[in-house]
């Protein structure tokens, strides 16, 4: 999409104002700001980042990089998990009951998902490309195994943790937290026979899950912050942005747990091509999110949407991290912009979290948004929730730092953030010189899916 006149016009206004610093004159805040792309110092912020613990953060990445918001730390509990809200027993839950396996079933409304839902991701060459090379790091053998017979001496668990995200953050996850893993993050049941749904009985699909580890070990990697400014949200590179990520996550959870066994710990890895678990908890639990109102996405408080996780569940002995505050739950409440732009209004615009299977939470449809990803004609799957929501990074500014270090304070601050980011059109623009990928068209259409490519 080349942007028009009148779209040039619109940024032009935005890059001097940029220039202008007037706005952050007048909000006070630029003194609040130690650099674009950093943590912020906030003047009057209620809390600062405390001294960390012996090892609790890596050599590499001395701080978690929250951007500017104001980060507190919460709790992980029986009560709570991070800002979210427990109310009662939490069900774990079937993989094959996840919105793209329901299509895979028949069990979505609009019946053309099934035929689809296999191969959806590869209408897009490159994101076929991208998807086939994760069915290299998918089986068995890749993400778990016996851990060695000899336990090597190893430090204590803070500086075990420590060396844990460096190594991580050396195989370029962009951040990485630990957790106590929760123990309803895991399924009660993992796919082992996708394609199977179509014609066999789910129980002849899945087997059980019965591992319970106490730790788990999050990366998450940026889908690319230019790609997403030259997309729609839901073009033909939607899909290889998350294919991308998800292939980048999932081979440092391979390797993170393939080291740990040859410690002689116990560790598996998760990923987009094999998961033992639900990451939302896991993200939460980590430290790197809080839940949002898409039901149960998360977001990070720099990245937002825009990213992936993979993550690692392991018995060797470290030192989780806390869950964060960043005013999120504040924000969502009264923003609504992803629900105000998603294509197949999936996104509740309620105003207040409502219980769902034993935790409060905004209650989107899990449903219409599989069937909107899978049968999307205007390009593969869809991101336009990540690309419209005003916690994604922007320009690398001193006003959109100063913007996300507004929106964490309080429900009217986010009103004003929420304000400036429509103000400014941030979400609609579709930058051209971004685009550096092809589309096909044609490809996109229902029934014209594209196969798999052969391996062998």
């Amino acid at each position: 999409m080349v942007i028009n006149e009148q779209e040039k016009k619109f940024q032009l206004s935005r890059r001097n104002f940029l220039k202008a610093g007037v706005a952050a004159s007048a909000m006070g805040v630029i003194g609040a700001i130690k650099a674009p792309a950093k943590v912020a110092n906030a003047a009057g912020a209620s809390l600062k980042y405390t001294a960390a613990a012996k090892g609790q953060w890596s050599k590499l990445h001395p701080e978690h990089d929250y951007g500017s918001a104001t980060v507190h730390f919460a709790e992980n509990n029986d009560q709570w998990l991070g800002t979210t809200k427990i109310v009662g027993k939490v069900k774990n839950f079937s993989e094959a009951d996840m919105g793209f396996n329901l299509a895979t079933r028949g069990l979505l409304p609009n019946k053309k998902t099934q035929a689809a839902s296999l191969s959806f991701f590869f209408r897009h060459p490159f994101g076929a490309a991208i998807a086939n090379a994760g069915m290299f790091i998918a089986p068995p053998a890749a993400v778990e195994g016996k851990s060695s017979p000899k336990k090597l001496e190893i430090p204590d668990p803070e500086q075990m943790s420590q060396h844990i995200k460096d190594a991580a953050y050396f195989l370029r996850a962009d951040e990485v937290g630990i957790g106590k893993m929760p123990e309803y993050a895991y399924y009660s049941q993992k796919l082992t026979d996708k394609a199977g749904l179509m014609t066999k009985p789910v129980e002849e699909c899945v087997i059980p899950v019965t591992e319970r580890l106490p730790y788990v070990i999050v990366v998450m990697v940026d889908q690319n912050l230019q790609t997403m400014l030259g997309s729609t949200g839901y073009d033909g590179i939607s899909g290889a942005m998350s294919m991308k990520s998800y292939h980048a996550t999932g081979n440092i959870a391979v390797i993170l747990a393939t080291y740990i066994r040859s410690l002689g710990y116990n560790a598996r890895a998760n990923h987009a091509f094999n998961y033992n678990a639900v990451m939302p908890p896991a993200v939460i639990s980590a430290g790197l999110g809080e839940l949002s109102r898409t039901g149960d996405c998360s977001i990070h408080p720099r990245l937002g949407f825009r990213h992936k996780v993979a993550a690692v569940t392991t018995d060797l002995p470290l030192a989780p991290d806390k869950p964060i505050d960043f005013g999120l739950q504040d924000f969502c409440r009264v923003c609504k912009k992803c629900a105000e732009n998603c294509p197949n209004q999936s996104i509740t615009y309620d105003s207040d979290l409502v219980e769902y299977n034993g935790y409060l939470r905004w209650n989107s449809d899990m449903r219409k948004c599989a069937e909107f990803r899978i049968l999307n004609e205007d390009g593969v799957s869809c991101g336009r929730c990540m690309k419209v929501c005003p916690w994604n990074s922007k320009e690398d500014s001193w006003f959109h730092q100063a913007g996300t270090w507004i929106g964490s304070k309080n429900e009217a601050s986010a009103k004003l953030l929420k304000s400036i980011d429509d103000m400014f059109g941030y979400g609609t623009e579709s930058i051209d010189k971004y685009r550096w990928w092809l589309e096909w068209p044609e490809m996109y259409k229902y029934p014209a899916v594209a196969q798999a490519p052969q391996t062998h």
